[in-house]
This record gives structure tokens, C-alpha cells and sequence, in this order.
């Protein structure tokens, strides 16, 4: 089994072509993070614009390299249907959709979110169930993962991801966009202790995150130094990554006891989206899983960020279970994976 994945729902246009043996034929990745560059965040309209102009260059580029020459060849097309900026997820399929059409090819719509749970199914023999910690720019989450299209919302952020709180710090400290590795490596000059800033719902029960506290709190220091100095800088970005991992420590801890309650003897944790990274947090959430005596599994770096090989993965392990979808399904803004 062939197929064509590609995705558009943020700031990266990607496309790969995936086989059902875990061989991934083409993988490619343009990244937006110039264009968006000079307003520290995504810009929708910006983002949409670049994955018109781009996507069919990556899409013919990535066929000739996995030296398919016909659409026809490929089993399917999957294509990311949402959640995302709607302006980017139309684009992508839109453009499947005519692919789909004219080579007379199945589509499947591909929730954005199970492409990152799934992902480690293509580079690892992970079997289901596991209890995913999805961490990114826009989402940040704890399902327990019960098989494909099968998932339980443990808890989720009831403000602002992980990612966008880094990005939002980096833009306070001038640093640039992206702000996730940015602020990881000033963490590693500065004083994670000269800081105390809040561990948002720490030591209550439930397994949410609440990190809009966290960035108003970072946001207070900023504005109290004056003439901030490159030590200030650093210490600011080490105290607020110590408390992230705090907070992600005392979250997970939650995590798996509801998780256990489902699944006690099931003990894998799999780590995905962006932020799984960030080598302090995976440090963090290393010293639970092996308190717990959970194995724990990630996707290669290269697949833990927006890319269409997670996408083209979700589209095989979705048609494998018979779940391919009508050429006229419609596009979504927000999507939850649990149902």
C-alpha cells in the first residue's frame, strides 16, 4: 500500500509518500518561519498564501523522488481535514480532492491530531493501548489511545498550549519566532532558580494544564527589569522552563493514575508534537516514566514537528481499518479527537 500525505493545517506545507511496510518514500517540508518571522506568531492569511504557492512544486517534487510517475499508482491520497487555520486546511484539501478526482483514488480525511498519535507507529512496533502526551504550538493534551479512530480525552490546556506559551515568552524577550528552541537554549546559560513563577493548578486533581498564568507572571518580570541584560535573559527562560516541567511532572503524575484506572496493565507512554523536542521536558517526564516502570516512546525529532509522513502514516492505519471517507467531506477549523 502507497499513499500521499499531505498536510497544511499551520505554517509548514508538507508532503510524503508512506508504504504499509513503514518505508517512507519522499518527506518533504517547507517552512513558513520567514514569513512569519517579523510578527512572532503565524499570520493565517500569510499562511495560506505560502501553501498555494508552494504545494504543487512539493507535491511533483516528492513524487519523482519516491519514483512514482502516475497518481494512479498510489492507493490512496490522506490529507489533514483539520483541526487547524482553515484557510491552510482548504488548500491542502482542496488540492487532494482534485488529485483524489482525477486519478480516481480514495481519499481519507486525517485529523490532524491523530497523525501526531499515531506517528510513533510508523518508526516504532508500539502497540495500542498507550496514553499520549500531545504537546505543540496549538495543542497540548493527554488521551489514552485505545486503536485507530479509538481515543479518550484525559484532560487538555483550558487557555494556551505549551508551544504558544514559548513562543509567547520568546516574543516578550525579543529572541524571534519560532520560541521553543530559542528559549531552550538561553535555559542552558541561565538561573532556574532566580525566578519563582507560578505552577499553574499544581497538586489539584485532574490531569488539565493552565498556562496563561504562567505567561502573565513572566510577562510581570520583563516589565519590572530595566535595560535587561543577556543574564536576565537567560535566567528568565530557565526559571519559566523549570516551572513547565513542574507543572508537566505533577500533570503527568494525574495522568497515569486516571489512565491506570483504564488500562493498569498497559504502562506506555508515547510523547508527540513539538515540544516532545525540548530535551529538558523529555528529561522531566523520563524520571516519571521510569518512577512508574512505563516504557516511553517518541517519534525521530524530524517527526515530531508538522509533516505530511505522520499524515500519509494515519491515512494507512485509517484505510487498514476500512475508514476511508467521501470526496465531499468538509473541512474543519476545530476537530477534537476524542469524539
Amino acid at each position: 500500500m502507497i499513499i500521499l500525505g499531505i498536510e497544511t493545517s499551520c505554517d509548514e506545507t508538507a508532503v510524503a509518500i508512506v508504504t504499509d511496510k513503514k518505508d517512507i518514500l519522499s518527506h518533504r517540508i517547507l517552512s513558513q518561519v520567514k514569513e512569519h518571522a517579523d510578527y512572532g506568531g503565524v499570520v493565517p492569511e500569510i499562511a495560506a498564501r505560502a501553501h498555494i504557492e508552494a504545494i504543487d512544486n512539493l507535491i511533483t517534487k516528492s513524487m519523482a523522488e519516491a519514483g512514482i510517475n502516475s497518481y494512479s499508482e498510489l492507493d490512496a491520497i490522506a490529507v489533514t481535514a483539520g483541526p487547524g487555520l482553515i484557510g491552510g486546511v482548504i488548500v491542502g484539501v482542496m488540492t487532494a480532492k482534485g488529485i483524489a478526482s482525477a486519478a480516481e483514488i480514495p481519499i481519507i480525511a486525517v485529523n490532524h491530531l491523530e497523525g501526531h498519535a499515531l506517528t510513533v507507529r510508523l518508526t516504532e512496533d508500539v502497540e495500542f493501548p498507550f496514553l499520549l502526551l500531545l504537546v505543540s504550538g496549538g495543542h497540548c493534551q493527554f488521551l489514552s489511545v485505545e486503536g485507530v479512530n479509538k481515543y479518550k480525552k484525559l484532560g487538555g490546556t483550558i487557555d494556551d498550549a505549551l508551544g504558544e506559551a514559548f513562543d509567547k515568552v520568546a516574543k516578550m524577550l525579543k529572541l524571534g519566532y519560532p520560541g521553543g528552541p530559542v528559549v531552550e537554549k538561553k535555559a542552558l546559560e541561565g538561573d532556574e532558580n532566580r525566578f519563582n513563577f507560578p505552577r499553574s493548578l499544581k497538586g489539584r486533581s485532574g490531569c488539565d494544564f493552565s498556562f496563561s498564568g504562567l505567561k502573565t507572571a513572566v510577562k510581570r518580570e520583563v516589565d519590572k527589569l530595566e535595560n535587561i541584560t543577556e543574564k536576565d535573559i537567560n535566567d528568565i527562560c530557565a526559571s519559566f522552563q523549570k516551572c513547565v516541567g513542574d507543572i508537566i511532572k505533577d500533570r503527568l503524575n494525574n495522568a497515569i493514575e486516571i489512565y491506570e484506572g483504564l488500562y493498569p496493565d498497559a504502562k506506555r507512554l508515547v510523547i508527540a508534537g513539538g515540544v516532545a523536542a525540548n530535551k529538558y521536558i523529555n528529561n522531566t517526564i523520563d524520571e516519571i516514566t521510569e518512577q512508574k516502570g512505563y516504557t516511553r516512546h517518541s517519534p525521530p525529532i524530524g517527526l515530531c514537528t508538522d509533516n505530511g509522513a505522520m499524515i500519509a502514516w494515519a491515512g494507512i492505519e485509517r484505510m487498514k481499518a476500512g475508514l476511508v471517507d467521501d470526496i465531499d467531506f468538509v473541512p474543519k477549523a476545530r476537530w477534537s479527537l476524542s469524539g
